[in-house]
């Protein structure tokens, strides 16, 4: 079992920047890609961004590259989204995800609570 809490979401405006943060816990959380993905209101939940375990290979949205930067830190079991050039297109619930995969998440083992970030224009 892995529990998944994210942090960091809020309010900023157009142009502006957030941090995500999403720490994992449970015995072979480090053993899991973790990732990131979205969901605005009345939108299906989104693929944003997610990195392997071991070798920190990262894939992105076509929508998020060269602004979001997805990290983890596997002795805090923590992952991180860095997310510059805000628009407000990337208002959502965003979602930490955690699966046992050596690529790309596709569908999650499990899923973070969410939190929300509002970029206003």
């Amino acid at each position: 079992q892995v529990q998944l809490v994210e942090s960091g979401g809020g309010l900023v405006q157009a142009g502006g920047s957030l941090r995500l943060s999403c720490a994992a816990s449970g015995r072979t959380a480090r053993t899991y890609a973790m990732g990131w993905f979205r969901q605005a209101p009345g939108k299906e939940r989104e693929f944003v961004a997610s990195i392997t375990w071991a070798t920190f290979t990262t894939y992105y949205a076509d929508s998020v590259k060269e602004r979001f930067t997805i990290s983890r830190d596997n002795t805090k079991n923590t992952v991180y989204l860095q997310m510059n050039s805000l628009k407000p297109e990337d208002t959502a619930v965003y979602y930490c995800a955690a699966a046992r995969t050596s690529g790309q998440i596709m569908g999650a083992d499990y899923w973070g609570q969410g939190t929300q970030v509002t970029v206003s224009s």
